[in-house]
């Protein structure tokens, strides 16, 4: 079991907080205002620029010497593994790990290790923070993974013959198998013994958050206009995650869609296939260990 320290229940104590993904929309909205209470944050974030704004931003809080942003493309398996190396030198224990990290593809691409990007991005890249910052994070008092994803959509599956989607790749296909294979993850996750760390699977719903960029023109604006009728705030999403870092949950795993708990019955959460998962993404990890040697 974690060490319990004298204030492990204070929920103003200061943290160490991991934020991966969105250098704007939530994942900034989150790590500006944990460094503002205290909190000694990480960012990682592909976006050099991006980066530079979210420390200006830090240092004009008076919080600037308590967020470190690191550039990684966290769709590489090993720039994702070297990520985790530098926060390892630099902090004895991880109290929260929050996970953003989610880029919207209208065409297959591969990543240099060939993996269909969007589940290298969305998935194997929450895979390997959640498990190789572990050990970091059973040093807390109170750890906790916060997975921001889509649990409570039962739409989409897990093309377990065809996971790079080489036949039937679309972006919406894409997308959903990635979501269904971070509920997966979760379940997984909390399922194994003696393990201190809570899983937190939440579904912020619609929120005026997110890089439209990669959208073509038409879905960039359809997107936009119902984003500004329908669309949550950043700071009404981010809410939760703040509570699930201050108190987390006493279960192993949680799953909330906006403000609803849902059933660990759901189909979505089936342990059989997410141990399979687990099997199959530890077997893939093996493979590219084996060749990069």
């Amino acid at each position: 079991m974690s060490p319990q320290a004298p204030d492990a229940g204070d929920p103003t104590r200061p943290r160490v907080v991991v934020v991966s993904g969105e250098t704007d929309g939530m994942g900034r909205s989150l790590a500006l205002a944990r460094a503002e209470r205290g909190d000694t944050v990480v960012v990682l974030g592909s976006n050099p620029a991006k980066g530079e704004r979210l420390l200006t931003d830090a240092a004009r809080l008076g919080a600037g010497d308590r967020i470190d942003f690191l550039q990684v493309d966290l769709a590489g398996i090993d720039e994702t593994r070297a990520a985790v190396r530098w926060i390892a030198k630099r902090h004895a224990a991880v109290d929260a790990l929050t996970l953003f990290a989610n880029r919207q593809s209208p065409t297959r691409a591969l990543t240099p290790d060939g993996l269909e990007r969007v589940f290298a991005l969305y998935y194997v890249s929450r895979y390997l923070l959640s498990h190789e910052l572990g050990p970091l994070l059973r040093q807390s008092a109170t750890p906790v993974i916060v997975n921001v994803a889509g649990v409570g959509v039962r739409k989409g599956r897990i093309h377990w013959d065809d996971l790079q989607l080489e036949h039937g790749h679309g972006m919406v296909t894409a997308q959903l198998q990635a979501g269904r294979a971070n509920d997966l993850l979760g379940v997984a996750f909390a399922a194994q013994p003696d393990n201190p760390v809570r899983y937190v699977l939440y579904h912020p719903g619609f929120t005026r958050s997110g890089d439209l960029t990669v959208l073509p023109a038409a879905a960039r604006l359809a997107v936009g206009a119902l984003a500004r009728i329908a669309a949550r705030s950043v700071d009404a999403s981010v809410a939760p995650v703040h509570r699930f870092i201050d108190t987390p949950p006493d279960a192993p795993l949680t799953a909330v869609d906006r403000h609803k708990v849902l059933p660990l019955t759901l189909p979505t959460l089936d342990p059989d296939q997410a141990a399979r998962l687990d099997r199959v993404t530890r077997s893939l990890l093996d493979e590219h260990s084996g060749r990069t040697g």
